[in-house]
């Protein structure tokens, strides 16, 4: 049985996406230093949970909106962009944190899945992505809701793997450097990244 060029040539796009870096491996590297490899992979579940969401939508139409309504778009990205703000916010008080404990215990607040999800869902970048991408690699003849969903999950699988790998390699790397107070600053430059995301995304044009 030989693979459809179209969904091997869809995959490759979608390999070269989930290794570009961006608000997924910035919010990995923030729960991997905040609480540890174990939410972090809870949140990349929900990072690509979040991709059967947007493959669903586009697939149903729903993402035509955001893609036709400059309100809808507009009102998504800044719900999108005030998440990632408020995310490097977080993460930059607790990086001036200066207790033992809190440095190895798990911290209290949002479940690390949901954050995934929301900053996923949140962002109409990747629903137009999906919208535009889907049908570049579909047949006349294909089921569109079952090829989207068999996109969202190749891709998901991709995101799971790399994000995982990311967190394992971060994880060790800060255990090494946390004595050092360079844990810390790793704190820092991820709630930066997460601001700077937060505002690109707002001052983004479609």
């Amino acid at each position: 049985m030989t693979m459809d060029p179209l969904f091997l040539a869809g995959l490759a796009v979608l390999a070269l996406l989930t290794i570009s870096p961006g608000a997924d491996m910035a919010l990995v590297a923030k729960i991997t230093l905040e609480r540890g490899r174990r939410d972090a992979l809870i949140a990349t579940t929900g990072i690509c949970s979040g991709l059967l969401v947007h493959a669903t939508a586009s697939a149903l139409g729903l993402s035509v909106i955001l893609a036709t309504s400059a309100e809808a778009f507009t009102f998504v990205k800044l719900a999108g962009a005030a998440y990632l703000v408020f995310l490097g916010v977080q993460t930059l008080r607790s990086s001036f944190r200066h207790e033992t404990v809190a440095a190895v215990a798990p911290r209290r607040g949002t479940s690390p899945f949901l954050q995934g999800l929301l900053s996923n869902v949140l962002n109409p970048k990747v629903a137009v992505f999906y919208l535009t991408f889907m049908p570049q690699f579909m047949s006349p003849d294909d089921n569109v809701l079952a090829r989207s969903l068999a996109f969202a999950v190749a891709h998901g699988i991709m995101g799971m793997a790399w994000l995982s790998a990311y967190a394992y390699v971060l994880s060790r790397i800060s255990v090494v450097l946390g004595r050092s107070g360079v844990r810390q600053w790793l704190e820092r430059v991820t709630g930066g990244v997460l601001i700077a995301l937060g505002v690109r995304l707002a001052l983004e044009r479609r």
